[in-house]
């Protein structure tokens, strides 16, 4: 049986704040701005993390300062840009290194928020350094998702978001919408979802995976031939 799995809306939230009034919605994001002491006792209560946003002033510190307060984030996000030189692109590679390892065997993956303009470059950097294990967070500045589709993970919205780039690629994952109080937060999310109907396929598949392209499989068949007679032979 094929299971269905919509895009999930999660509130994002400062994390100075206290979590006492989104513990009921199981799964939450958070801006990293110091910590709130009853955080960790929430996520002990079966609160989920599942993201971890990043300010981007100094990854590796913020980083580890997050995680060393009790926190395993599903995701880290990195707020990233495009090195101004080489020796900017060696550093970037060098702060990814040491958070992957960092975070080995705990469960929390790397999701790079990229300033718009700057996905070629960062892409062409990743690929020289086979990062395929860093991910990729969406944010509405991103209008073509598609080079970054075979590895986005991750995505953050606005309550007037456009939605569609991403249901053209099939995108069913989290999707943090900012949050001030918990009632608003479900309206939104609510207007959202009904804008932005989940999808089951998508209507495209990628054409390239971190800056290659990608050679289609002649012996799967997608689409309107799906049930054919040809398909089924």
């Amino acid at each position: 049986m094929l299971h269905h799995k919509p895009m999930r809306f999660v509130p994002l939230l400062p994390s100075s704040i206290d979590p006492a009034p989104w513990i009921r919605h199981g799964s939450v994001a958070l801006r990293w701005e110091g910590l709130h002491p009853d955080w960790p006792g929430a996520l002990r209560q079966g609160l989920i993390l599942a993201a971890l946003l990043l300010p981007g002033k100094d990854l590796l510190a913020e980083a580890l300062e997050g995680l060393q307060a009790g926190l395993d984030p599903d995701f880290l996000i990195l707020p990233v840009d495009l090195p101004a030189n080489r020796e900017g692109g060696f550093r970037l590679l060098g702060v990814l290194e040491n958070l992957l390892e960092a975070t080995s065997g705990r469960g929390v993956k790397l999701a790079l928020q990229l300033t718009p303009g700057s996905e070629p470059g960062v892409l062409a950097l990743l690929r020289q350094a086979r990062a395929e294990a860093v991910g990729f967070c969406w944010h509405p500045g991103i209008l073509d998702p598609e080079p970054l589709a075979d590895r986005l993970w991750f995505g953050l919205c606005e309550p007037h978001s456009d939605l569609a780039p991403l249901q053209r690629l099939g995108y069913r994952w989290d999707m943090a919408l900012a949050a001030e109080a918990p009632e608003r937060f479900r309206q939104e999310a609510a207007a959202l979802a009904a804008a932005h109907p989940p999808v089951l396929f998508p209507e495209a598949l990628p054409t390239t995976a971190l800056g290659r392209p990608v050679v289609p499989d002649d012996s799967v068949v997608f689409g309107s031939a799906w049930d054919s007679r040809e398909a089924r032979s």
